[in-house]
């Protein structure tokens, strides 16, 4: 697709904010928008999900919804490659709503940089999660990672994290 931005602002926000309405009409939620460039071209992901998951059809149904829309709203200068997509198994947990909604579940944070130990990765149960940190329920201990430390959050398998109950 090729635009021409017609209105300032953020264009992750405004295609959020385009993408959102469309979604809800179609039983979908938006997960997160994405606007990167990879190599050479520019992609526009859109990440849909609902309660039951997400098959291609609802990319599809989605896909075709927001395309009209969006050439009408134009928010984007430069070519593009649209993208409908489920946010999958691994999720990233970006936004406040995500990690409310997933507190007690398995986790991989990354940081920006290895801890004294070398390590860049760690993997719990999010306790809790603050604009400002991310705490963790480890097998050795509870940890907090501030968030300014913290590269991506993603949900992860039960079987990699055991946490002692007792």
């Amino acid at each position: 697709m090729a635009a021409k931005k017609k209105s300032g602002g953020n264009t992750v926000a405004v295609v959020r904010a385009l993408a959102e309405p469309i979604a809800k009409d179609l039983g979908l939620s938006v997960w997160d928008v994405r606007f990167l460039k990879e190599g050479g071209l520019w992609y526009l992901r859109v990440f849909i999900d609902k309660p039951e998951g997400i098959g291609i059809e609802d990319c599809e149904a989605m896909s075709r919804a927001i395309n009209g829309p969006l050439d009408e709203a134009d928010p984007i200068e430069q070519s593009y490659c649209l993208e409908v997509c489920s946010p999958g198994i691994n999720r990233e947990l970006t936004r406040p709503e995500h990690f409310a909604a997933f507190l007690g579940s398995p986790v991989l944070v990354r940081r920006f940089r290895p801890d004294e130990n070398g390590e860049r990765d760690v993997c719990g149960i999010l306790a809790a999660y603050t604009g400002d940190a991310v705490k963790l329920e480890t097998e050795e201990t509870d940890l907090t990672i501030d968030k300014k430390d913290v590269s991506s959050v993603r949900l992860i398998e039960d079987d990699f994290v055991e946490v002692d109950e007792s």
